[in-house]
């Protein structure tokens, strides 16, 4: 059994939940847990005909023999958390590191009315900035410090290292992308911590040496919500003409729409340390691949992009989503 950490390649939006929600049903692990900044990353998943967009719940969770965690390097609003375990029905199953940060009503507020996180940078308004901010400050309350969540804690790295000791498989999810990593990405116009592997392993607890495979998802299409550099950003009118019109699942904002980034794409494999891709949006390429459920059902086009984003990449792309259901997916994991 593995431990597999899933991170965004790009500027987030990536189709990250998808590729979690795949992997769990596939793989079947006894763990799937959060890492990443906080609430202010959406990753949605959508099943048949229902559409999930979740903040803080890990996105296997339409998984139902995963155990559901949120790592101790993560952000937690109560509210935020509290109400998708709810509207999810997973309250038996999902637990918060107890030295989680909190995000106060009083964070959100500095959030949204700071000049420079809100305008200049494009905050999203969900406190993590200012949360993170008290937290090295060491003035930040903890997860154990709320009573609401009394009955959610537990100790994840424990968790999690004893489930590897046992050889049980174990999913670490990412959240954003490494685009906006506050140390590698496109800076000052980034989130206020590192996005990449290393930091979702630590994030939960979770040591290199126990790390088995990363998988970086990367989408045909990059996209981007709020202020900052974008080297192959297209016109809206391009990307409208292209079919192409997307919107963030937390902001609501549109997102910005780019061509295929070579350059970054082979930074963010190399400093993930990636070992396999996916591609998702890969039903952009060529309209008729949307569905597909296997490589030879991809259009001539579809396969070309596919060679191409190998060759830059120099890893296997090992998963290709194929439309937004977790069923409109090619595993190639077991011919690597």
């Amino acid at each position: 059994m593995t431990c597999i950490v899933v991170v965004g390649g790009f500027f987030g939006d990536e189709g990250k939940g998808k590729i979690v929600a795949h992997i769990a049903h596939r793989d079947k692990p006894a763990i799937i847990s959060r890492g990443g900044v906080g609430p202010n990353a959406g990753h949605t998943v959508t099943v048949g005909d229902k559409a999930y967009g979740v903040r803080m719940v890990p996105s296997g969770f339409v998984y139902p023999g995963a155990r559901l965690f949120i790592g101790t390097g993560v952000l937690v609003d109560p509210r935020v958390f509290l109400h998708e375990v709810e509207l999810l029905g997973v309250g038996g199953r999902t637990f918060v590191d107890g030295r989680c940060g909190i995000i106060e009503e009083s964070h959100i507020q500095r959030d949204k009315k700071d000049e420079h996180l809100a305008k200049t940078i494009g905050s999203t308004g969900t406190g993590c900035g200012p949360a993170n901010a008290d937290r090295v400050l060491r003035i930040a309350r903890q997860a154990k410090d709320v009573p609401e969540l009394k009955d959610f804690l537990i100790d994840v790295p424990l968790e999690i290292n004893r489930a590897l000791k046992a050889e049980e498989c174990v999913i670490l999810e990412g959240s954003q992308g490494f685009g906006i990593s506050l140390f590698f990405g496109t800076y000052p116009y980034v989130t206020s911590k590192d996005t990449s592997a290393s930091q979702i392993a630590a994030d939960n607890g979770v040591g290199p040496t126990n790390i088995d495979d990363v998988m970086v998802v990367f989408k045909a299409y990059p996209t981007r919500v709020g202020e900052g550099p974008f080297s192959t950003e297209m016109s809206m009118e391009t990307s409208k003409e292209k079919g192409i019109e997307e919107f963030g699942t937390v902001t609501h904002r549109p997102r910005r729409i780019g061509k295929w980034d070579s350059k970054l794409a082979q930074y963010s494999v190399m400093v993930n340390g990636a070992t396999q891709a996916a591609i998702t949006g890969i039903d952009r390429v060529d309209k008729g691949c949307y569905g597909a459920t296997r490589y030879d059902q991809l259009s001539r086009t579809a396969r070309e992009f596919v060679d191409m984003v190998e060759e830059d990449i120099q890893i296997p792309v090992t998963l290709i989503s194929t439309g937004p259901d977790v069923s409109h997916i090619i595993d190639l994991r077991d011919e690597v």
